[in-house]
C-alpha cells in the first residue's frame, strides 16, 4: 500500500513539471544533434545554437555565425538584385521587388533599400488600399471643373460649375436700347456721307461737261480710282494667298517611352475622325470595331498600343501628326506638337 501510494506521488509529481516546464526543452542544432536551447539574446543580437551573435550591418547577411558570444560572425554583403534594410542575422539577403508595367521607378534596388514605384503619369493607386493594379485618374466632366491634380497617390478631384445668373430683364432691355440706337447712329451717318458724294459728283461734274449726264455716269465717276482704271480691288485678308507653312519635325527626349506619354494627347481627337484616323495608320476595321466596347480615351490608348507594336521601330509621333495633317486635323496636330514639347517629351528640329 504504501509504496503503491509512493509510485503515485512520483507520477503525478513528473507530470506536472513536465506540463509547467519547468525542464529545458530539447533542440536540434545545425548538425542533428540534440541540446539544450534556453538562450535568450538581446538586440542587437540573434541566437545561434547556444551562442548569442551580434548581427550583421545592413546591406549584408550572415555567412558564417560566430563561435563566441558576443562576437560578429563573418557577413556577406548582398548580391545585385538584392537587399538587407537593417542590422540582422538573416542568412540570406532578401530579393528586391521589380515595378509593374504601370509603374515606374522612383528609387533604384540598393544592398541597404528595397526598389520604391510608384503609378505611372495618368494612372493613381490610393495607398490605403490595396495596389494591385494603378487606376486611370478621371477626367472632369464638361460641367466641372478641377479642383486637384491627379498624381500618383491621389484622383482628380472635380467640382460642379457654378451656374452664372441669367441677365435681368432691366439688363436686357437697356442693352436692347443702346443696339438700337448705335444702329440709328451709324444708319445715320451713312446716309449723310452717300447725300454728300452725290451733291460733291453732281457739283464737279456741272464744272466739267454741262451735258446732262445719266445714273450710270455719276456712279462711275464716284467709283474708287482704282475701280475706274480698270483694277479689282483686293477685298480682305481672305483673299491673300496661303503660305503652306511646314509642319516641324520632332525628336524624343526618352525614345519609345516619350511617344507612350503622347499618347493621352490625342484624347482630344474629334470623334467624328476616330475611325479615319487609325484607317490611316493602318489598322484593320475588325480592331478598331472591336475595340468600340471601351470608353473613348481607353480605345485611343488601345489601338495606338496595337499601332506601336505593328509598327516597332518605326512608330513615331511624327507619324501620328502627319496622319492628322493628312486629314485636315491640323488644329488637333498642333495641340498634340505643344503638348509634347511643353511636357518635356519631345524637342523641336527647327
Amino acid at each position: 500500500m504504501t509504496n503503491s501510494l509512493l509510485y503515485v506521488v512520483i507520477s503525478f509529481s513528473f507530470f506536472t513539471i513536465h506540463f509547467t516546464g519547468a525542464f529545458p526543452q530539447l533542440h536540434l542544432d545545425s548538425e542533428g544533434s540534440r541540446t539544450l536551447r534556453n538562450v535568450q539574446c538581446r538586440a542587437p543580437e540573434y541566437p545561434d545554437g547556444n551562442v548569442c551573435c551580434l548581427n550583421c550591418p545592413a546591406g549584408t547577411h550572415v555567412k558564417v555565425p560566430c563561435t563566441t558570444p558576443g562576437q560578429i560572425g563573418t557577413c556577406e554583403e548582398c548580391e545585385d538584385g538584392k537587399y538587407t534594410e537593417h542590422a540582422n542575422g538573416l542568412h540570406q539577403c532578401l530579393k528586391c521587388i521589380l515595378c509593374r508595367s504601370d509603374q515606374e521607378v522612383v528609387t533604384h534596388c540598393t544592398t541597404t533599400q528595397n526598389t520604391v514605384c510608384q503609378c505611372k503619369p495618368g494612372w493613381f493607386c490610393a495607398p490605403d488600399q490595396a495596389c494591385e493594379v494603378c487606376k486611370k485618374c478621371l477626367r472632369c466632366g464638361k460641367d466641372e471643373v478641377k479642383v486637384r491634380n491627379c498624381t500618383s497617390t491621389t484622383n482628380t478631384e472635380c467640382k460642379k460649375k457654378e451656374l452664372n445668373p441669367g441677365p435681368s430683364s432691366a439688363n436686357v432691355a437697356v442693352i436692347v436700347s443702346l443696339a438700337l440706337f448705335a444702329a440709328a447712329v451709324v444708319a445715320g451717318i451713312i446716309i449723310v456721307v452717300v447725300i454728300y458724294r452725290r451733291k460733291r459728283c453732281s457739283a464737279t461734274d456741272s464744272s466739267r461737261n454741262p451735258q446732262k449726264k445719266t445714273g450710270q455716269d455719276y456712279a462711275a465717276d464716284c467709283l474708287p480710282e482704282e475701280r475706274r482704271n480698270g483694277e479689282t480691288q483686293r477685298s480682305s485678308i481672305s483673299n491673300w494667298p496661303l503660305e503652306d507653312e511646314q509642319f516641324p519635325t520632332l525628336s524624343p527626349l526618352n525614345g519609345e517611352e516619350s511617344l507612350r506619354r503622347c499618347f493621352g494627347y490625342f484624347e482630344e481627337m474629334d470623334v467624328d475622325y476616330h475611325k479615319r484616323f487609325f484607317r490611316h495608320l493602318g489598322i484593320s476595321d475588325n480592331v478598331i470595331k472591336g475595340k468600340e466596347y471601351l470608353q473613348y480615351e481607353d480605345k485611343i490608348h488601345e489601338l495606338l498600343n496595337i499601332w506601336l507594336e505593328k509598327e516597332g521601330r518605326d512608330a513615331s509621333l511624327n507619324v501620328l501628326l502627319k496622319a492628322l495633317l493628312d486629314l485636315n486635323q491640323r488644329r488637333t496636330a498642333e495641340t498634340v506638337k505643344e503638348s509634347a514639347i511643353d511636357n518635356g517629351h519631345y524637342v523641336c528640329e527647327c
